[in-house]
């Protein structure tokens, strides 16, 4: 009980790790709006704003930790600001004709997927821990975001072409890691089935 009310103050709820969630979801109505122009600043300001955006998950991440600031709020906060930034701002490159809407729809729908197979398994009181394979998903996916906001040539860097090399990399990382969540998940039945 005494966990709980400190979880509710508000001090608790607003440290930095989850500030820095919050950053990133206020982040994505600016990198939605730079990228309804289609020209080369825009695209850049809103590469860099995605950017910035993205490091402040390994931030928050690495202060809770490292404060023992970790909290209920925190637990949803981070991985729910993640998807909402990665997954509007690939919704708005299929707009601009700059990702296939296929690999969009490939790519949430994993998320949708192991989101709802976590959220069975922690009501079954199987935990389903994030993989190293569900990392590197991210990882590369952000970077082929970026890549593919900036999409111009600069410095005759072709940013468009690796960041769909990237994607494609992602997206069978990103199958790869939802099969091996689902395998966790069933394994887990088992030995509960089992034991």
């Amino acid at each position: 009980m005494e966990v709980m009310a400190k979880e509710q103050n508000p001090t608790t709820i607003w440290n930095i790790p989850n500030l820095l969630s919050f950053f990133r979801i206020a982040a994505i109505p600016f990198v939605v709006i730079l990228l309804l122009f289609p020209a080369p600043l825009p695209s850049f300001l809103a590469a860099l704003f995605f950017s910035i955006a993205s490091l402040t998950d390994l931030l928050d991440g690495y202060i809770a930790r490292h404060q023992k600031s970790e909290t209920s709020v925190g637990k949803l906060l981070d991985p729910l600001a993640d998807k909402l930034l990665i997954n509007s701002a690939l919704i708005m490159l299929i707009s601009l004709g700059r990702v296939p809407a296929w690999m969009v729809v490939l790519l949430v729908g994993r998320e949708i997927a192991v989101t709802g197979l976590r959220g069975i398994a922690a009501a079954q009181g199987v935990v389903i821990a994030a993989s190293n394979w569900g990392k590197a998903k991210t990882i590369f996916e952000t970077i082929a975001i970026i890549g593919l906001m900036l999409h111009y040539k600069y410095l005759g860097i072709n940013f468009h072409l690796i960041g769909m090399l990237l994607l494609w990399v992602a997206l069978g990382i990103s199958l790869w890691s939802g099969i091996d969540y689902f395998y966790k998940f069933y394994q887990g039945n088992q030995q509960k089935t089992n034991g």
